[in-house]
């Protein structure tokens, strides 16, 4: 089978993702590469090989280019909307970082305009692809927990707590949308509406603990905009309890996740910071006591070459689209909706 012809919009961190992934693929390479930066994008294609004349400083002449098959969209939070909404125009397929918008407004446009036309794509929720999610899943859904009624996450990293980091894109509303809790918390969101199911309701508390950063290519200080951390209390649709803690202020943490789930027949804790992991105490097993599980290889799945498989119409079907992504960012501006105003709000 020819392979697909990938083209990577946005040279960011994110991108080295999505390069390795495609080229560790037997189905995909990497075409052509497109980044603002003309500097770090021709330094790019001589690491990649890749001529002069696949390189693009605009992403709409890469989506108009017709020996394109596809492209990954690993541009700053305040792109993903404009690069996503040209790419369903061009009718080409496409894999979207998270969040896929600034606010549910852009989100509920992008999710109208593939009700009206067929365009293969996903949205980047990598946590999808762990192998201890993929078998949490499959151990929820086959009961071994009973009906779940308590879920308890956290998402730490530490990076943040630095006063020297200037004020980059990632700590201005205009540019992000949010803070920790659309960096960090989107993830953990998809993730229970993954396992368990749709948030009903939410009430949150979120702050700002460095409240100035230099500015990035000037003298003084800019305002920091968006929250440094979020806890949100919420109520799912099959009454299940949750509670979760962002931070991006967890001195020591580096990508740190847990959640806990607890049903009537058994509970699972799963866990990622070096690698993932699963722990589970069931019922119907002697001993009732939390052991870690051995995950079959059926279960171990690339995020990237599931990508290529949904081009090649073999997708597995939990795969996350843009009505997953407009349901992420609806309960993210939820809970910025119940911060800001201090109660209760139902999604």
């Amino acid at each position: 089978m020819k392979k697909l012809k990938i083209g990577v919009i946005g040279l960011g961190g994110i991108a080295n993702f999505h390069i390795s992934g495609t080229l560790a693929s037997k189905d995909a390479e990497v075409w052509a590469i497109c980044d603002v930066n003309k500097e770090s994008l021709l330094a790019r294609a001589t690491e990649l090989n890749i001529p002069e004349s696949r390189c693009y400083t605009n992403y709409e002449d890469m989506l108009r280019a017709p020996d394109v098959d596809a492209v990954t969209i690993g541009t700053p939070n305040f792109n993903h909307f404009a690069v996503a909404y040209e790419a369903i125009k061009q009718r080409k397929p496409f894999a979207l970082e998270k969040p896929i918008s600034l606010d549910t407004k852009e989100a509920a446009i992008l999710r109208e305009m593939l009700g009206n036309v067929q365009v293969p794509h996903m949205v980047c929720f990598t946590y999808r692809y762990k192998a201890a999610v993929r078998y949490a899943k499959w151990l929820i859904e086959q009961g071994k927990l009973g009906h779940v009624n308590h879920i308890y996450s956290q998402y730490f990293q530490g990076w943040a707590i630095n006063e020297k980091i200037p004020l980059q894109w990632r700590f201005q509303k205009e540019l992000s949308g949010s803070g920790a809790l659309g960096d960090l918390g989107s993830h953990i969101l998809d993730l229970m509406r993954f396992l368990v199911g749709e948030t009903h309701r939410v009430i949150s508390h979120a702050d700002t603990i460095i409240r100035e950063r230099n500015l990035l290519n000037a003298e003084g200080k800019g305002i920091v905009d968006v929250d440094d951390y979020c806890h949100v209390l919420a109520k799912l649709d099959n009454g299940a309890s949750s509670s979760m803690s962002i931070s991006r202020f967890a001195y020591g943490r580096g990508n740190y996740q847990q959640m806990e789930i607890y049903g009537t027949k058994g509970s699972l804790v799963y866990n990622l910071e070096e690698e993932d992991s699963l722990y589970v105490n069931l019922a119907e097993e002697e001993g009732k006591a939390f052991r870690k599980v051995e995950i079959p290889d059926t279960f171990k799945v690339d995020q990237m070459q599931a990508f290529f498989d949904l081009l090649n119409g073999n997708a597995d079907g939990l795969d996350a689209s843009i009505e997953d992504g407009y349901i992420n960012q609806k309960t993210i501006d939820s809970i910025i909706e119940s911060f800001t105003q201090e109660k209760w709000v139902t999604i």
